[in-house]
């Protein structure tokens, strides 16, 4: 029964937490179907692939629908029409790739004044995508100097019971803690067993956004931290974190984008590492198990607290931000936030943002992961999560859900519930 209790934990925590598993999309009057002719959705470099298109109103398909679509690369469409008028309601478009990547077919029919989008996404060799980001020679050294630096700052510890949150078997604490200098702290909620013993821990981090956080609960046999990465307190009203948003930190993922020693998500980095000696220090730990787990940027900073963190045992990361930056500048769809897709870098950003990618995080991963996404995201491109994926040196294995977007099913979320739940119970 124990065990029964903590996996809807779990499970509840995941289908619940908007942060990094969004909802998945309703249905509407007019559904735009896009399928490829491999039900994997996978074909080698050269190979051609016919998509059906079905466009159906009241489950029939809806004759003379006028239709745009266009197909290529991620973001690099090689062919667009306009105006195409489907009789039956339903046709065929055909592709290839001569190079290994994902080819997205989108489909737009016009109804009544309205759009309806359907796309899909195939996949071609995309076991051997590689980053077009470059590794630094430095990169180790870079960040072997900020964790140490960051660690000569005294942790300080703060804990405020929420009693409000405490159930008859958990305590709810707002903590914070120092991060890389005197001053500055990172905020975060803790749950922890009310049972006296020792138990392992999961932090969360966060997908993209400034908010307020409840905590994650994964059940009662283990620790939690969730963490905000802002500095500042997490139990605020909405609107404080909107006025941030809006305001201060309006784009905060572009600030100082070109110096590495100021760039923001430098602190944030190290604040994840941070969170980590804070989980160690708590009387209740066991002192070894500890996972970390997110979705989107909290994806991304799953895979970059594991490959600095080498006291990680185990991550689980839903599609992954902030991987190969410089795809875009290889004619290539590169990661949230999409650094290039619009603008050209300025002096010293690409060298800088090196530093922050993703996938030079992922060389150096070695706990185990469990990792998932779909071919149709397009927040987070799946050509650039898998130039990520496939440089990981660690046990990895890799759950596709292919229809899905920036979005999960049910099943994935439980998939992934399991799988954690086995982590920390070994």
């Amino acid at each position: 029964m124990k065990r029964m209790i903590s996996f809807v934990y779990v499970l509840s925590f995941l289908l619940t937490s908007g942060v990094c598993l969004q909802a998945q999309p309703s249905q509407k009057l007019v559904n735009v179907i896009v399928s490829p002719d491999h039900t994997d959705w996978r074909y080698t470099v050269n190979e051609e692939v016919t998509f059906t298109v079905q466009v159906y109103r009241n489950e029939n398909l809806l004759k003379n629908v006028t239709v745009d679509y266009e197909f290529g690369p991620e973001f690099f469409p090689t062919t667009k029409k306009q105006d195409v008028v489907l009789k039956e309601g339903r046709t065929t478009l055909k592709a290839s790739m001569k190079t290994p990547g994902f080819l997205r077919c989108k489909v737009i029919a016009k109804v009544d004044g309205k759009n309806y989008e359907g796309l899909v996404t195939a996949a071609y060799d995309e076991d051997k995508i590689q980053p077009a980001t470059q590794d630094p020679k430095d990169f180790d050294e870079f960040w072997t100097k900020a964790v140490a630096g960051a660690r000569s700052v005294p942790l300080d510890p703060e804990m405020v019971l929420l009693p409000d949150r405490c159930t008859s078997t958990q305590n709810v604490y707002e903590v914070s803690f120092q991060n890389d200098q005197n001053g500055s702290r990172m905020y975060g909620i803790l749950i922890t067993p009310k049972k006296p013993g020792k138990y392992p821990a999961i932090l969360q981090v966060p997908g993209a956004g400034i908010r307020p956080y409840r905590g994650a609960n994964f059940g009662d046999d283990v620790i939690s931290l969730e963490i905000g990465i802002h500095g500042v307190p997490v139990t605020m009203p909405q609107e404080v974190y909107s006025n941030l948003m809006s305001g201060s930190l309006r784009n905060y993922w572009s600030i100082n984008k070109n110096d590495r020693d100021a760039h923001y998500y430098k602190r944030v980095f190290l604040g994840c590492v941070k969170a980590v000696d804070f989980i160690y220090a708590l009387p209740e730990f066991d002192g070894s198990t500890v996972g970390v787990t997110g979705g989107s940027q909290g994806g991304a900073l799953s895979i970059i607290t594991a490959g600095l963190e080498p006291r990680i045992k185990f991550l689980a990361a839903f599609y992954p931000a902030m991987c190969d930056f410089a795809g875009y500048l290889n004619g290539r769809a590169g990661g949230w936030p999409h650094y290039y897709q619009k603008e050209k870098p300025v002096a010293n950003e690409v060298e800088t943002l090196s530093y922050f990618d993703v996938v030079n995080f992922a060389r150096r991963v070695k706990a185990p992961g469990w990792y998932s996404w779909g071919y149709n995201d397009v927040t987070c491109p799946p050509t650039s999560m898998n130039a990520a994926y496939n440089v990981i040196p660690g046990k990895k294995e890799l759950n596709l859900f292919l229809e899905t977007g920036h979005w999960t099913f049910p099943e994935q979320n439980e998939a992934c519930a399991a799988w954690i739940r086995k982590q920390y119970r070994k």
